[in-house]
């Protein structure tokens, strides 16, 4: 079974609601979150994609399966934009996020 219940209860938590708040926005029971929450039930697809719409995100995220499950809708849109722009734009911009990227693993190396 997957461990669906742990990356609900997270996008809860962002969204600062209660297993009811969920229950009402995807038209369930507040029961059947708290089985989806301790891994005791696995939602339908149906209501993958309700949960998958109410927290913006795509099903492969809620999942935590498939090509891009690691990544949430904003993120994946910047992608796709990013892969529309030409050449030398995209490589001015992957060198951006590539300074970005050394100095914040070089603050976390030295504990900064």
């Amino acid at each position: 079974m997957l461990d669906i219940g742990s990356k609900i209860m997270e996008l809860r938590k962002r969204k600062a609601w209660l297993q009811g708040d969920l229950a009402k926005a995807v038209e369930a029971s507040r029961d059947i979150i708290g089985k989806y929450k301790r891994n005791e039930n696995s939602p339908s697809v149906e209501m993958a994609l309700k949960q998958a719409r109410v927290f913006d995100i795509s099903v492969d995220y809620l999942l935590g399966e498939g090509k891009h499950a690691a990544y949430d809708k904003d993120t994946l849109k910047r992608l796709e934009d990013i892969q529309v722009l030409d050449q030398d734009t995209r490589l001015i911009l992957f060198n951006i996020i590539d300074t970005f990227l050394r100095n914040a693993k070089a603050r976390k190396a030295y504990g900064q």
